[in-house]
């Protein structure tokens, strides 16, 4: 089986930056920066913003209005009362904020799917949306998109990126909370006594963020050795709570131009290798990608849905069955209920069946390493893809030196449960041009395609960079139907 490798290589680009707020943690020292700022006289005001701005604001779009919404975030260090002009206003604004390189490191595990719109294309010709994980400065991983096509030849082409970048819209949590819900995912959470005293039972069945916070407030222990307990456990559960939350982008924006950077307290340190999936209920379509949110310390998995790649929702997935990275979701219901392939062991691939999108509770090993190219860890590369012989599932495969390579298995359509196939030569292994990067040995994809009669593959190479393959679809099925 031949592997066609594409000349395209989409590497990092530290020049696309993207206006975030600066925070110097110091309340003492944010109330001297900004005392200094009103020191200086208006005419040296208006000077310096002349400067700030031509030297940054061909960077961004709109940064006076990045401006003027961080001088608002900083009003509580002004003393009340005092006059404050627009001009210094905004040098306030701008000496809170700052540029992130979101790509200075790395431009990797790339997730590819149809684009929601497919109009005024030549026959056999259809648009992609590519996901990847962009990595900058602290390690920090957020999802930041490409677009392209792909003709009726199978030649690939990817859009030119925009060079500005900016941030959505957020809203940073649900107006409502509903109460079993909340009680389920706290259990889950291992925060037992939260549920069991009346912190959580005097709740009403739907309750704010602010009441949720107010009840915190009023159950205080009044022994001090116990409050640090308390506050670790609120903490994790303000976290949870906060976990949920909304984004909007300008429609207008490019898609090249849209960013999704960490949000919520258990991803401050990164948004890792989200795995996008169309999902089709009836006439219905949705797109969800799963992804790893990490916070430092402690990673959760989570799930995000969109219809259009405009507004996104941004969810916990949880229960018994939910541990580890690399939660895959097919791309349609099976039986009447949702499936999804996981490795919550890190060395075998799982399968878990659900009635809930966000709450998973029974799994069962269904592919273990048997080939010496896989023995350390099994996972897989991306949502199971529908054909005609199976639900064929891309895994990636963890050998000697830890070398990870790319394989295959399928499952049987209408018991997923089953393997009826599985390859026992690694499908796409790192060459010598590929084996160089922030991770060596490694090539990785967190979503194919099938297009035509090829399986259209997006990879990473080495946590660094990204490219395409193609396979036969009749060649590789064959292999894993012999």
């Amino acid at each position: 089986m031949q592997v066609r490798r594409t000349d395209i290589v989409l590497k990092p680009d530290h020049r696309r930056v993207l206006l975030r707020p600066l925070s110097l943690m110091d309340k003492v020292r944010t109330s001297s920066v900004i005392s200094r700022i009103f020191a200086l006289s208006e005419k040296e005001v208006e000077f310096h913003l002349n400067q700030i701005l031509t030297e940054f604001a061909g960077r961004h779009h709109d940064i006076m209005g990045f401006y003027e919404t961080r001088f608002k975030e900083m009003l509580s260090y002004i003393p009340p009362d005092t006059h404050c002009s627009a001009t210094r206003a905004l040098i306030i604004g701008a000496y809170f904020s700052h540029e992130y390189s979101l790509e200075s490191a790395a431009l990797f595990n790339p997730s590819m799917v149809w684009h929601p719109d497919q109009h005024g294309l030549p026959e056999g010709n259809h648009r992609i949306i590519l996901s990847l994980r962009a990595t900058g400065e602290g390690h920090i991983s957020s999802i930041t998109f490409r677009s392209g096509t792909i003709d009726k030849y199978n030649n690939i082409t990817i859009d030119q990126p925009s060079r500005l970048v900016i941030a959505p819209e957020i809203h940073t949590h649900p107006s409502i909370f509903k109460k079993q819900y909340f009680i389920n995912n706290i259990i889950e959470l291992g925060l037992s006594d939260f549920v069991e005293n009346s912190l959580i039972y005097d709740l009403p069945e739907k309750f704010t963020l602010n009441e949720l916070k107010e009840k915190i407030e009023l159950n205080l222990p009044l022994i001090p050795a116990e409050r640090k307990v308390y506050h670790s456990a609120a903490n994790s559960m303000l976290s949870f709570a906060l976990a949920e939350y909304q984004l909007k982008f300008n429609p207008d924006h490019d898609i090249s131009e849209r960013v999704i950077f960490p949000v919520s307290p258990s991803e401050i340190k990164g948004i890792e290798d989200a795995r996008f999936v169309q999902f089709k209920d009836g006439s219905e379509i949705n797109y969800y990608a799963t992804y790893t949110a990490f916070d430092g310390y402690n990673i959760q998995p989570k799930l995000l849905e969109t219809r259009d790649f405009i507004n996104f929702t941004f969810r916990p997935i949880t229960g018994p069955a939910i541990k580890n990275k690399g939660l895959a979701l097919f791309p349609r219901k099976i039986n009447g209920r949702y499936a999804m392939l996981s490795r919550r062991d890190s060395e075998n691939n799982f399968i878990i069946f659900s009635d809930d999108l966000h709450f998973w509770k029974d799994d069962e090993i269904i592919h273990r390493p048997v080939f010496p190219w896989e023995y350390i860890q099994l996972g897989n590369c991306g949502s199971p893809l529908e054909t005609t012989a199976g639900w064929l599932v891309l895994s990636h495969g963890v050998g000697a030196m830890r070398k990870y390579v790319i394989g295959a298995f399928l499952l049987d359509l209408e018991n997923p449960t089953r393997v009826i196939g599985r390859t026992s030569k690694p499908v796409l292994f790192p060459e010598i041009n590929e084996r160089e990067g922030y991770v060596p040995n490694v090539v990785y994809s967190c979503g194919s395609a099938v297009h035509g009669n090829e399986l259209i593959i997006p990879y990473a190479m080495s946590d660094y960079s990204s490219s395409f393959a193609a396979v036969n679809l009749k060649d590789l099925l064959d292999e894993l139907t012999v």
